[in-house]
């Protein structure tokens, strides 16, 4: 995908204590992430803690003030161009500003960007603690996107997932959630998670789904920066990251009920559906609740 370099006053970014791994190419720098999916499903590791939003931790962690863990603000352009990763993630940045942020004007909604922050190993987020295993995370406290870069090196030997447009998809879905934040849709859905606990995972796919169809939609209306490969690349990404198909490359049994961001079929049909249809309404993934 073509997408434009970011303008570093466009943005908001920051960088954690930690120096950034190589990217782009360079070392692995979260691990073994086999093994941390086999515990997943073996050892009972909460599976929303990998590739999504860690919003249910915010019923459990005041909202707090990260400036001082943080350390002194770099220049944006210094902070995005640690890594070929880190500055392809500001581009994704920049362009989903621009697109969302002219949709919420229109709406009259107010709109606040995200803030992009980049760590190495583990940090501090406004939800608590950010580690490499958790994979990139949204966090509804501090509206901060977080990623570790390196995660894209296991995506690409861990998961199979290559390809620019797959990391612009990871980048995508998180601000996904910030979308779902800043329209209220979060606060409802952990309202409704604490009313009926049997229904908290089946809300927290929703969730995850709709967050895929807004990285789709993202990316449909940008079409004419969108590359040949490039659906095939979100699609691989989007499979390779559905429940069921971890479930079975741990081998485990699946179980539909354990699901907390849907399956390969659900997530390639709604990154899909963003896509095609470049619509935000046509991603109520709620719709045929009660």
């Amino acid at each position: 995908m073509r997408l434009d370099d970011f303008n570093p006053d466009d943005i908001r970014v920051s960088q954690g204590g930690s120096r950034f791994p190589g990217g782009g190419g360079g070392k692995l720098g979260c691990g073994t992430l086999v093994i941390l999916l086999i515990g997943m499903f073996v050892f009972g590791i909460d599976p929303q803690q990998m590739l999504g939003t860690i919003e249910n931790v915010q019923q459990q962690v005041p909202e707090q003030n990260t400036s001082d863990q943080t350390g002194p603000m770099q220049n944006p352009q210094q902070i995005c161009g640690q890594n070929a990763y880190a500055t392809e993630a500001c581009n994704a940045l920049s362009s989903l500003n621009q697109t969302w942020e002219p949709l919420f004007r229109q709406a009259n909604v107010p709109f606040q960007q995200p803030e992009l922050h980049f760590y190495n190993g583990s940090d501090r987020s406004g939800c608590g603690a950010a580690q490499a295993a958790m994979g990139p995370f949204y966090c509804p406290a501090d509206q901060g996107i977080y990623i570790d870069t390196s995660f894209y090196d296991e995506m690409d030997h861990k998961l199979g997932a290559k390809g620019d447009f797959a990391r612009y998809y990871v980048v995508a879905h998180e601000y996904g959630h910030h979308i779902q934040h800043l329209l209220g849709l979060d606060g409802k859905v952990r309202r409704a998670q604490q009313q009926s606990p049997s229904q908290a995972n089946a809300l927290q796919v929703r969730m995850e789904l709709q967050a895929d169809c807004y990285a789709g939609v993202w990316a449909g209306k940008n079409k004419d920066r969108i590359e040949p490969g490039d659906m095939e690349e979100g699609m691989t990404a989007a499979s390779a990251i559905g429940d069921d198909t971890l479930m079975k490359n741990a081998g485990q049994r699946v179980s539909p009920e354990s699901f907390t961001h849907g399956s390969s079929q659900q997530r390639m049909h709604w990154l899909k559906q963003g896509l095609e249809s470049g619509n935000e309404d046509a991603c109520d993934t709620f719709k045929t609740m009660e």
